[in-house]
Formats: structure tokens, sequence, C-alpha cells
């Protein structure tokens, strides 16, 4: 008896045991644990009470050569461009400084917001530049140069002198410095719980409310069809990013109860030839596409607009390309491109000779 007792305990250790076993992997069959360094290639956020910040330092003058080359042709060179994306300086003062309230946001007639009058916590600049800029390339530039782009960023909105060099032991300086850093609260029950304040009771019952009701709107006047599309089509007229949108004027208004119809999708480039395949190839290689379309304009003017005004000037082009340049097609400036000689030359033929699919 005593046998057959101990064989019924083996049997039951082995099967918890295998159980115990199947249930230590998160998703069976799928993948495998990530090893340690992939997930530092990842964890890279830099929290408000600088953890995750790495060692370091930027002077503002470096910063200032940094945003000039791969910052201002979106930005502006103040940083006050509204052309590509919102502004991200303007709107502070000194006395914004002194409280860590920026009037202006208080303000209904006050024409904008830019970043750095909302931002309260300078980690968060840190960490936006590290992981997302340059837009054409992120995750490109370097701890100093991180560091050097925040500085100047923070020079321009006069938080600190232009002889600054911004670094992980004085970072908490600058964050008492910060025109919104009283700004930002917890003291809300958006979220209940005592890691934010405290609040046990959230904001919203869930209580469909059935009474006092807003009426339906009546329009009382509108857009005539034969002006609709009078000053062109405002969708392409607007900024391809930002909480702007443009309706589409060639298209009629969509009428109550009709489906919405989406977008035509912007069609994938198909060349044809080994040439332009090769080129096209070279486009996407080099990030030309984020800013330039073949036909239609993005943030510069489209490869065949230019192919119109540059038609056989390879060696113009070529120069172009590799130092940029402003007031051509616009006020965004493009700026000075690394890539080789060979791509920049083939490129500019490509384009010289009609920019064609």
């Amino acid at each position: 008896m005593s046998s057959f007792r101990n064989a019924v305990l083996t049997l039951a250790l082995l099967a918890a045991a295998g159980l115990a076993a199947a249930q230590s992997q998160k998703f069976p069959g799928i993948g495998r644990e990530a090893t340690p360094k992939e997930v530092a290639k990842w964890d890279i956020d830099v929290r408000p009470d600088f953890k995750g910040l790495p060692a370091g330092s930027g002077s503002v003058a470096k910063g200032q050569d940094v945003w000039e080359a791969k910052c201002a042709h979106c930005h502006g060179v103040f940083g006050e461009s509204n052309e590509v994306f919102s502004p991200l300086i303007g709107g502070t003062t000194a006395e914004d400084i002194k409280t860590g309230r920026v009037a202006n946001l208080q303000r209904a007639d006050y024409p904008g917001r830019t970043t750095i009058m909302k931002v309260p916590t300078v980690s968060t600049l840190w960490d936006y530049i590290n992981r997302a800029m340059p837009w054409t390339n992120p995750k490109t530039l370097t701890t100093e140069e991180v560091y050097a782009v925040t500085a100047f960023m923070l020079n321009l909105a006069n938080i600190v002198p232009d002889n600054y060099v911004l670094s992980d032991k004085n970072i908490a300086e600058v964050q008492a410095r910060m025109p919104n850093r009283n700004g930002m609260t917890t003291a809300h029950a958006m979220w209940p719980g005592n890691e934010f304040g405290g609040v046990k009771k959230t904001d919203t019952q869930n209580k469909i409310c059935m009474k006092d009701c807003t009426p339906e709107p009546k329009v009382a006047s509108f857009l005539p069809d034969f002006a609709r599309n009078a000053h062109g089509n405002l969708q392409e007229q607007n900024r391809i990013v930002g909480p702007q949108r443009g309706v589409d004027t060639t298209r009629p208004e969509p009428k109550a109860g009709m489906p919405v119809a989406a977008a035509a999708p912007v069609a994938a480039a198909k060349p044809e030839k080994n040439e332009s395949k090769a080129v096209i190839a070279l486009l996407n290689k080099h990030s030309c596409t984020a800013c330039h379309g073949v036909d239609k304009k993005i943030v510069g003017p489209g490869f065949h607009e230019i192919a119109k005004k540059q038609a056989g000037k390879v060696a113009y082009l070529t120069e172009k390309i590799k130092v940029g340049g402003v007031g051509v097609y616009g006020p965004i400036p493009m700026p000075a491109q690394s890539l080789p000689d060979t791509d920049a030359k083939l490129i500019a033929e490509w384009i010289s000779k009609g920019a064609s699919k």
C-alpha cells in the first residue's frame, strides 16, 4: 500500500512540475524571451525624475550647429516656424520662468500654443529629441547632440544663457526654470489610485444622461458647390502633420447619410526602367522621399516640379543636393545632405531628364 501511495505522489509531483514549466512560458510556441541587450535598445525613456538619462553634456553653441544642419528645415532657424510643424518656441516670458505658469495659456485671444509654452518637464524634450529626431532619420543623434539641441532650445526660450552647457549633472537646475513646470497636475480623477495623488473616485461614472440634450444644429448657410474648389484643393494646402486637415474640395460635399469616401491613397512609385528603379531606391535610402514626392509637394517641391525648372542642369542639381539651400521653392530651407557624391549625381541626372517613373 505504501509503494502505491509513493507512486501516486510521484506522478502528482511530476504533473505539477510539468504544469509549472508550461506556465513559465508567457506565449507558448510563439517567439522567445527578449535578451537583456535587446531590451536595452528599446528601454531608452527618460522619466521626469531623470531616471534613464544617460551621462553626457552638450553646449548651446554645439546645439546651434546641429539645429541649423538637421532641425531648422522643419522648425525654422529660431524654432518659430509654422510651415511644417507647429512652432516650438515663443509665448513665454521671464515672469513665467519665475512662477512656473505660462500666462498666455490662460488667454483665449492668444493665437497659438508652442511646445515650450506647454511642456512642463525638460526630460520630455530630451526624451522626444533622442527617440524621434530628426524626423527623416530618428535615433541617429549622439548623446552629446541631444544634450546640445535641448540646450539650444532652452536658450531660444531664454531659460539658459548663451554659454550654457547642459548635462546630466545640472539638468535638474534647468527643470526648476521651465516656464510651465507648475502647469501640470495629477490632482484629478482621470486615473484613480495612490500613485496619482490618492484619488479614489473616477471623474466619470458611466451613467447615460438622456435629459437636457443639445438640440441638433441647423445650418443656416452653406458654401455653394460652384465655389467649393474656387481657391484650389484645401487638402493639398494644409501641412501633412498636426491637427489641421483640409477637406478634399475636388470631391462633392457629402450629404447627410452618405458614406464618406476615403481619400485616394498615394500610389507608390512603380518604375519600369532599371535606371529609375535604382534612383528611386536611392531616394528612399537617403530619406529624400520624406520631404519630396515624385509628382507632388510634401515639405519641399515634387521632383517633377524641380525637373521642369532645372532640366539638363546636372552639375547644379548635384551641388544643391549636397549643400542644400533656400528661397527657390519657398521659405523652408533644405539642409545639406551627407550622401555619397556618386549617389547625388545619379539623382541629379534622373531629375534633369524629367524625373520619370
